[in-house]
């Protein structure tokens, strides 16, 4: 893709023929910053922000917001932060619960109400081929991304 003209409007042209068939389209990314993302930015109406509740997370919020706002002004005026979404969240940590206050306390209504807790099935699942929800629906992970879901569709009724 580095050589291909408009390489950052690949993702954005080939969702554009299937968009209007679907309600929601999520896109996965890994979490850097380099083409693959901005091409998913740059296709999206709004990003979800996942914030691990670890240490270094919330150094890396502010990169990420500095590269939103510049896909905005560049790329995509449109585009608009959904929220900010916390996992690996273990209640029982004061790390997890002083990540989750530091992020409720900066960006307020932005963050979600669901959080993703640390949960061992999550991890399994993707090594098994399977998304948690096939893998095994009533782990505490499945019911975290379902939640989710009912929230992101109240949200946007």
């Amino acid at each position: 893709m580095l050589n291909m003209e408009h390489r950052e409007l690949l993702l954005k042209n080939m969702l554009a023929k299937v968009k209007d068939e679907y309600d929601y389209i999520l896109i996965d990314c890994s979490p850097s910053l380099g083409l693959i993302t901005v091409n998913a930015l740059t296709a999206s109406d709004s990003v979800i922000i996942p914030v691990q509740c670890e240490f270094f997370a919330l150094e890396g919020i502010a990169k990420l917001l500095n590269t939103i706002k510049i896909i905005k002004s560049k790329l995509n005026p449109g585009l608009k932060v959904e929220g900010f979404l916390l996992t690996m969240f273990d209640n029982r940590l004061r790390l997890s619960n002083q990540v989750y206050e530091e992020v409720k306390r900066h960006f307020g209504d932005l963050v979600f109400n669901t959080v993703i807790a640390r949960n061992v099935r999550l991890s399994e699942a993707p090594s098994h081929g399977m998304s948690v929800l096939d893998y095994d629906p009533a782990s505490k992970g499945a019911q975290n991304y379902t939640a989710l879901a009912k929230e992101l569709i109240a949200r946007n009724k």
